[in-house]
């Protein structure tokens, strides 16, 4: 009895996930929605005119669909067959683009042809991804090999430097977001537990640096850190060496007696600098980390000491970074986010009057065109970078969480794609495509906000531009290609 063969698809787009194609396409309408309510002045009547941003966002998303279009007619092997040709070419381009000769708010990333503007850093992104993918699904890739991961790392973060040095942090800060899909491959959960608690370190350590706790000499900054530091050293032991018990529970009496304590006689009895005494119990929880990495053979024991170990250190270096290390702007806009600074009419303008305008939207919103705050370019940047007040100041709370739960519906039906790929490759870019989005989404809508530092970066779909809308549809279309080909009986 001869056996079934496989039902081999002669029309790609019977394969294609129409869903995100939808929601896509929704985007895209409801971004130029956005783009003409911020763009609009008083008395205009022609949203199509060349010489109208919205006008011009139609160019570039006609455009951005005949991508899209192109994207699926390709064959999807060839972005296995050229996926480091294709990385190459883009780090040739960043690379040259860092001695651009044209300056555009003081960013060298973008290329200027013409009456056209295009920034690699936003096409970069799928190159990456691409070669990524390519590497991380190789036969002899293991992410829990150093060298492996190691060599990951150095193709992320390649890219990433050559975009810092053209002055463009922002699109670069984008690039950290891979490190989602790696804990998706099994990157240790313990890697990205350290980058949130050094996140931490660094925010609290700078916010109470100059602090001092009621009634005693010690900084509160310093005083928070130490104890983190300890929670997180005994948290990770937990999680390591739960057979451990007697061991933690040692530790854990040390830690609150000494701190609980030391505070108290600080206090009531002789004032003294209790983040000394807690770095002394820091050093002892280290060298018995290292003590029982030698005396057990268990390599657990040295990477939790160097653990703690290098929080310390990140810690004590993060005063040197916000002083050498970053520029004044960007100083100026952390200290504002941490309310160190409060500027309102400088580097906190944008922010300040962003919150303004969402605020004065309600719950429904002022209507569509009707917005002030926006229509009176109180808000820089309120076609780009800060798209999202503009939905807030015209369609309210209700307009932006409309716009957030599509969002979560795109995300959720590329996790699903993302999943149920048959190979590897398709897999990883799929969570690059997740991870890309999500970044973007998280910060864009955090900074309008005031939630997390204006970095400069778009809100996919709905910031006006032809780069950032064809660097996110070659992304999308790239994966959806991939998907659509999954069950392809190859010839």
């Amino acid at each position: 009895m001869p056996m079934a063969m496989p039902h081999r698809h002669t029309n790609i787009f019977r394969s294609v996930d129409w869903v995100t194609v939808g929601l896509y396409l929704f985007m895209l309408f409801l971004g130029w929605f956005s783009v003409c309510g911020a763009s609009y002045n008083f008395g205009d009547t022609d949203f199509f005119s060349i010489s109208a941003r919205s006008g011009m966002q139609v160019v570039w998303i006609c455009t951005a669909i005949i991508i899209a279009v192109v994207i699926l007619l390709l064959d999807d092997r060839y972005y296995d067959t050229f996926a480091y040709a294709l990385y190459a070419g883009f780090i040739i381009v960043l690379f040259l683009t860092i001695f651009n000769p044209h300056t555009i708010k003081g960013s060298r990333s973008w290329l200027v042809l013409g009456p056209i503007h295009i920034q690699p850093a936003e096409f970069a992104k799928f190159a990456t991804a691409i070669a990524i993918s390519k590497f991380m699904s190789g036969w002899h890739f293991d992410l829990t090999d150093s060298r492996s991961f190691y060599r990951a790392c150095g193709i992320i973060l390649l890219p990433m430097l050559l975009i810092v040095a053209q002055r463009e942090t922002g699109s670069a800060l984008v690039y950290l977001s891979f490190f989602i899909m790696f804990y998706r491959e099994g990157m240790p959960g313990a890697i990205l537990f350290t980058g949130v608690a050094m996140v931490a370190y660094f925010v609290v350590g700078i916010r109470f640096e100059e602090e001092l706790m009621a009634g005693t000499p010690t900084y509160v900054g310093a005083f928070a850190v130490y104890m983190m530091i300890q929670i997180f050293t005994l948290l990770l032991h937990y999680s390591y060496f739960k057979e451990h018990s007697r061991e933690r529970m040692w530790m854990i009496i040390t830690v609150v007696l000494t701190n609980i304590l030391g505070t108290l006689v600080s206090i009531y009895l002789w004032q003294f600098n209790i983040a000394v005494l807690q770095l002394v119990v820091i050093s002892a929880i280290v060298l018995f980390l290292v003590y029982r990495s030698l005396y057990t053979q268990t390599r657990a024991y040295l990477l939790l000491g160097l653990f703690t170990f290098f929080s310390l250190l990140f810690y004590h270096s993060a005063s040197f970074v916000m002083d050498n290390v970053l520029q004044e702007h960007q100083r100026t806009r952390i200290n504002v986010l941490l309310g160190l600074e409060s500027d309102v009419n400088a580097a906190g303008y944008n922010v300040h009057q962003s919150v303004i305008a969402i605020g004065s939207g309600g719950f429904f919103g002022k209507g569509f065109l009707n917005g002030t705050q926006t229509k009176l370019r109180f808000v820089p940047e309120h076609d780009t970078d800060f798209i999202f007040c503009t939905v807030g100041e015209e369609h309210g709370f209700v307009g932006c969480a409309f716009v957030l739960c599509l969002f979560l519906a795109l995300i959720l039906r590329l996790i699903y794609l993302a999943e149920r790929q048959n190979i590897k490759f398709s897999r990883i870019y799929g969570y690059c495509v997740v991870s890309i989005f999500l970044f973007h989404l998280f910060i864009n809508v955090g900074m309008v906000l005031g939630l997390t530092p204006v970095i400069g970066i778009p809100l996919p779909f709905f910031s006006y531009g032809g780069s950032s809308l064809w660097g996110f549809t070659i992304l999308l279309f790239i994966f959806l290609r991939m998907d659509a080909a999954r069950n392809f009986v190859r010839m």
